[in-house]
């Protein structure tokens, strides 16, 4: 199998307009092609990314845009995920019961979510029905019509979705675990915003917001499955056609790269809440998305918190009782990451469950991890990349993210080489590095 990265003469800013590259061929063990991606960038800078899927009935369509709630300024907090909620509201040619029956009547499966740094809509249906999927999401992204009487409707919609979040533990620490770390800045408040700040937002704010953000060149129509890149293009200019959304000769705009680091404050944060467990996150800054250490860093965290056989779920939960759940993470961005533990556990024994955790973390440090544990964490990296990547939605989401915020587009061969070359070395020093960092603590919990 070959890899394909998007830079130099292949990268979409700099393929000229209106014409088709492959950027990846895949092919089994006999020389037969089993998936081929392709790219066409459409006028205006629309880029459709396509995987031809061997074997499969289903496809999978994602809109990925460039902009997510670390692209607000404080004004706007909440302006990305609010607007996401809007374009399901209805266009000029779909009501938003047209709108949901669409997919609905055929069976598929129709979301959306905002991050940090992009937003999606996805849809995944039988393959006979995608032309029907292009159509309406082309036009929910080019023809929202976000009427004072939606913003009002939904605006209650949302508050009610944060006052969810705000009664689950888990979702509370971790956004005062990111608070902590990066104070009052975009990475730092939470995606859905607050109940002031959404109360404050306005309608001209947030269609302004979507003007502004919501262009061809920065957007990537990612496609996976039973498919024809021909045919899908044709469909997707049709459908994004509307509202002079293709006019202009923009560029794609290119991945975000920076050769710095953000550096998060270390300390320690606490939320009382009337609840059962205390819950905390005791974590360090981590590595950016486009750091080559990244593989070893996902095998130390496997080893540390990935599993059922993982030194964390032993020690804390199998050896000790002391909690039901206990994880390792990271999360990348592209200036910045972190890395660490989340655990929830009776109050009396939190600080029980922080005292091993902190030892775990130093041994780690100190000693690496060994052969056995090496071996394992590859072992479930390799089986959680190729069995997450057998359905034509975790494609096509590779797809997006490749083409709109990675800058580089691997083939599963490559990935699982990579892996692969992790050595025990290249774990002990990235360990040493990350857990010697002054430590980020969240506590959440009763008084």
């Amino acid at each position: 199998m070959t890899a394909g990265r998007l830079s130099g003469s292949v990268r979409a800013d700099a393929q000229p307009m209106g014409s088709t590259r492959t950027l990846l061929t895949e092919t089994d063990d006999d020389g037969q092609v089993v998936s081929r991606v392709r790219r066409t960038v459409l006028p205006g800078g629309l880029r459709v990314v396509t995987e031809q899927m061997a074997g499969v009935r289903s496809a999978s369509v994602g809109v990925w845009v460039g902009v997510g709630s670390r692209d607000e300024v404080p004004g706007l907090h909440g302006c990305s995920h609010f607007l996401e909620h809007l374009l399901f509201k209805g266009t000029a040619e779909r009501s938003a019961m047209d709108i949901s029956v669409a997919l609905d009547e055929v069976g598929g499966e129709f979301n959306a979510f905002t991050a940090k740094e992009y937003t999606c809509f996805h849809a995944r249906v039988l393959d006979h029905d995608l032309p029907l999927a292009v159509d309406v999401l082309g036009d929910m992204v080019t023809g929202s019509r976000i009427l004072a009487a939606d913003v009002e409707a939904e605006r209650d919609v949302i508050l009610d979705e944060i006052a969810m979040h705000d009664d689950d533990p888990d979702d509370v620490v971790h956004n005062l675990f990111s608070e902590q770390a990066f104070g009052d800045t975009p990475l730092g408040r939470p995606i859905a915003g607050t109940a002031d700040s959404i109360a404050r937002l306005t309608r001209t704010q947030i269609a302004r917001f979507y003007r502004r953000h919501y262009r061809a060149a920065n957007t990537v129509v990612a496609v996976a499955g039973n498919l024809d890149h021909a045919t899908v293009v044709r469909r997707v200019r049709k459908a994004f056609g509307r509202h002079g959304f293709l006019a202009g000769d923009e560029r794609p705009v290119p991945p975000t790269t920076t050769t710095r680091s953000r550096r998060p404050a270390a300390g320690a944060a606490h939320a009382t809440r009337p609840l059962e467990q205390v819950n905390l996150v005791l974590g360090v800054r981590g590595l950016t998305r486009t750091d080559e250490r990244r593989f070893a860093l996902g095998v130390l965290s496997t080893a540390l918190g990935g599993g059922t056989s993982s030194r964390l779920f032993q020690e804390v939960r199998e050896r000790r009782g002391l909690a039901y759940s206990v994880y390792s993470f990271a999360s990348h961005y592209v200036d910045a990451g972190l890395v660490g533990v989340s655990a929830g556990c009776l109050p009396e024994k939190y600080d029980d469950v922080l005292g091993v955790v902190r030892a775990e973390l130093a041994r780690i440090a100190r000693d690496g991890i060994d052969a056995e544990e090496l071996a394992r964490g590859k072992g479930q990296l390799r089986g959680g990349l190729v069995l997450g990547l057998e359905d034509s939605g975790s494609r096509m989401a590779r797809l997006g993210k490749a083409e709109l915020v990675h800058d580089e587009l691997l083939g599963i061969d490559e990935v699982l080489a990579r892996i692969e070359a992790v050595t025990l070395d290249d774990v002990r020093s990235l360990a040493a590095e990350l857990f010697a960092q002054p430590e980020i603590l969240a506590v959440v919990g009763p008084e």
